[in-house]
């Protein structure tokens, strides 16, 4: 298998940077949003990679004319990656389905992959895709569809749920992950390395969860959004407004359960807004990272900065994002840094998915070599 990958929808790279760590090569990047490509080109110049950033529309893009633009030819490819954006069929917003234009983007996986026929295809998507229902209202036909694409393109498709947690990152994060391979298949998921606590006592036990006390434990203070620019994005945006919302919450609830504060404080929260003004708890694992609210931290007033979400969402130290900071007051059209990151997928489970693909195809090489020998 040829250690190479095409990555679309790369976001802030997140995928990329665990299917980097499997020991691909990441030939290009195909992404609309500028200070996500800003975040991409930093990355290729601060580690020194040849990786290629495209900032365009992917639906603009002809697949065979960037097929000879990175020098590669149908069949060489070894993976091809990406997480098309969710809003479609995520629970969260109004779940328009194919009826939404944003839900076609994720076929757009399949044009490319007829055109380069790589060796493997990995996608990931929010859980809503398991009940999006298509143009006539089927529940489920769109992921049937998406299978039913790749089926008939000559790939065997494979789709499991998997919580980030189970491998090892500190958040509770549910997405489905589909893994299409050639003929013949041997993938398998791997199996997960960390679980709750009581499922650790077997004799087979699993780590306990990553918690976000002991992954950002070791940060200091940070700097103020209107201070000196922090390269580390290690910046507090609280508003004194919020500050004192969030005083008296106690640590791992939210505001909207403590009833026994001043209504000015509660404002117009209801017992529906669980995930607004949410103080983090050091002794388990964050919530599914947002980026239109962004979580508290556990102990301090003041909203986590984008430094601790990357950290609890599994990115190395080393890498940078780039873009605005978001003000709680503020609003960008583009992605902002909490929401570059909140939008990623979680490299430490891109990691252990692809290495498995890796594992898949050396497992069938030498199967192979060793029926012709």
């Amino acid at each position: 298998m040829n250690r190479v990958a095409l990555s679309l929808f790369s976001g802030a790279g997140g995928m990329d940077i665990g299917v980097s760590q499997a020991g691909f090569e990441i030939l290009a990047c195909v992404e609309i949003d500028p200070h996500c490509c800003e975040t991409l080109r930093a990355a290729t110049l601060r580690e020194k990679r040849p990786t290629r950033v495209f900032e365009t529309d992917v639906r603009a893009m002809e697949p065979s004319k960037l097929m000879i633009e990175i020098g590669m030819v149908p069949g060489e490819l070894g993976l091809l990656c990406g997480g098309p954006p969710c809003q479609s069929f995520s629970q969260i917003g109004k779940q328009g389905a194919l009826r939404d234009e944003r839900g076609l983007l994720l076929f757009q996986m399949v044009r490319f992959a007829e055109v380069f026929r790589p060796k493997a295809i990995l996608i990931e998507q929010v859980t809503g895709l398991l009940s999006a229902k298509d143009k006539k209202g089927h529940r489920g036909e769109v992921l049937q569809m998406l299978i039913s694409d790749l089926d008939n393109l000559g790939y065997v498709p494979k789709w499991k749920v998997i919580n980030s947690a189970d491998y090892g990152v500190p958040q509770l994060r549910k997405r489905i992950f589909i893994v299409a391979t050639e003929k013949p298949n041997g993938f398998q998921f791997p199996d997960p390395t960390h679980g709750p606590a009581q499922a650790t006592t077997s004799l087979f036990s699993l780590r306990s969860y990553a918690t976000v006390g002991e992954t950002i434990s070791d940060f200091g203070s940070p700097s103020p959004k209107n201070g000196e620019q922090r390269e580390d994005s290690h910046v507090d945006i609280t508003p004194a407004g919020d500050r004192y919302r969030i005083h008296g919450v106690p640590e791992g609830s939210f505001l909207a359960a403590q009833t026994h504060l001043p209504k000015e404080q509660l404002g117009k929260l209801t017992k529906k807004d669980t995930t607004k003004f949410l103080r983090t708890s050091r002794h388990k694992p964050a919530n599914t990272l947002r980026g239109g609210e962004v979580f508290f931290h556990p102990t301090e007033d003041r909203y986590l900065t984008p430094r601790e979400y990357m950290r609890i969402h599994g990115y190395p130290d080393e890498y940078l994002l780039k873009g605005p900071i978001r003000g709680r007051s503020g609003s960008y059209r583009n992605l902002d840094q909490h929401r570059q990151v909140a939008n990623s997928v979680p490299p430490p489970v891109a990691r252990m998915i692809t290495q498995e693909i890796e594992r898949t195809f050396a497992c069938q090489s030498f199967s192979r070599s060793s029926d012709t020998a």
